[in-house]
Parts: structure tokens; C-alpha cells; sequence
């Protein structure tokens, strides 16, 4: 049985994030969807997601706050090899330091850093919002029959310091981070929550590792 265990440290958009994990687990008999911010809870959890909307800092106080809450983490997605799914800002928190309104210490999991997105055209606004196609730098079953736009909603994005966790980008004036890997972590700049279609097969996508003896525990 899956149980898929959405962190809740206080960021925005939790809500629509668990609706979207809740409709597709709809097709899963036993599956069930748990939002929690109790680190025991990660015990039983197949599958973790950390959303996240807002500020960088803001996102690594609020997730520093809850007592254990980043060691159980660290237990169940780095040692034990839970799929691990982070959404917007929730990956972004992965790198190892952000430089949004400060310089803010991340989980460190890839290896990278957070900045303001600066487009080659200046007439472009930021935040970047809107729907955006991907396009793909390495196949990763994730992404299997994503075929349509996704969602963005972001005024900073991840720089991979290994290009080989960069996945898929989109372009906003140059090239920007779309989604990362490493193993079993991986995480998206877009809404998969926003993102109609799309976002629904991602999440399908996401449930499904762990099914098999699969490669994601392979990867660098």
C-alpha cells in the first residue's frame, strides 16, 4: 500500500498540492494521501513531497522549525531511499544555498545554488508565470507522456553545480531549470498541482518509482 506523505511546514499552496495527489491516488485501491508535520509520519511513508511557495529563507526557516523534522528526512530519503519529490520552492531547498533576499542555507542533497532568474530579454517580467513547454536533457521516467505545457510560477531558479542532475529546462529569455534529479530526489520548478493534464501524469509518473527494482537508485 502507498503512502504518499506531503510535509507541511507552513509554506502556501499545500492544499491544492494534496488535492492533486489525492485525485490521482483515487486509481490506486489502499493508496492514501497524508499531510503532516510530524516527523514520525515519514516512517511509514512510501513516497515524500515537499512543496513549497514562497521565499527561499522563509521556506528553510519554516522547515528548520519543526522539531526533527529535517533528520527524519534525511533518514528516510538519503539513507533510506524513499522517492522524494520537490515542488517550486520545495526544490529549490535542495541546493546548497539560496541568494534571495540573503544568502540562506539549503538541505544540500544536489549540489547547486538558487538565483534570481536574469532573461537575455529584459522585457520579460519576473516573476516568470505562466505555461511553459519542456524540453528534455536527459530521459528520466518521470517525464514519461508529459506532452503539453506545465505551469511556472518563479522569480529564482536552481543552477545545477552537476550537470548531470539537470533533467529538463524551459526557456524564459535563455535556458532555466525545469526539473532535477539525483536517484531517488527529484524535483520540480513547476506546479504539477496548476498543471492540468501534465501535472496529473508527472504525479502518476512520481508513484510509480519505487514499483520495481528501478534505475533511480542508479543515478548520480
Amino acid at each position: 500500500m502507498k503512502t504518499i506523505t506531503i510535509i507541511d511546514y507552513g509554506s502556501g499552496n499545500l492544499r491544492s498540492a494534496a488535492k492533486a495527489f489525492e485525485h490521482v491516488v483515487q486509481k490506486s485501491p489502499g493508496a492514501k494521501v497524508i499531510v503532516t508535520n510530524n516527523p514520525a509520519d515519514l516512517e511509514k511513508a512510501t513516497h515524500i513531497v515537499l512543496p513549497g511557495v514562497g521565499a527561499f529563507g522563509d521556506c528553510a526557516a519554516g522547515l528548520a522549525k519543526i522539531p526533527g523534522m529535517v533528520a527524519a528526512l534525511e533518514k528516510q530519503v538519503l539513507q533510506n531511499k524513499k522517492p522524494f519529490l520537490g515542488i517550486c520552492v520545495g526544490m529549490q531547498l535542495l541546493a546548497d544555498i539560496g541568494h534571495e533576499y540573503g544568502e540562506h542555507k539549503g538541505l544540500g542533497w544536489i549540489k547547486g545554488e538558487v538565483r534570481r532568474i536574469n532573461p537575455s530579454d529584459k522585457s520579460l517580467p519576473i516573476p516568470h508565470m505562466g505555461w511553459n513547454g519542456l524540453a528534455a536533457q536527459k530521459k528520466l521516467p518521470l517525464l514519461n507522456n508529459i506532452k503539453s505545457d506545465v505551469y511556472f510560477v518563479h522569480s529564482y531558479q536552481f543552477i545545477c553545480a552537476n550537470n548531470d542532475n539537470l533533467v529538463a529546462t524551459c526557456d524564459y529569455g535563455g535556458q532555466i531549470t525545469a526539473v532535477i534529479a539525483k536517484g531517488n530526489i527529484m524535483g520540480v520548478q513547476f506546479h504539477p498541482e496548476k498543471s492540468q493534464t501534465a501535472g496529473l501524469t508527472l504525479i502518476e509518473n512520481f508513484l510509480k518509482v519505487g514499483d520495481n527494482n528501478d534505475e533511480y537508485a542508479k543515478r548520480v
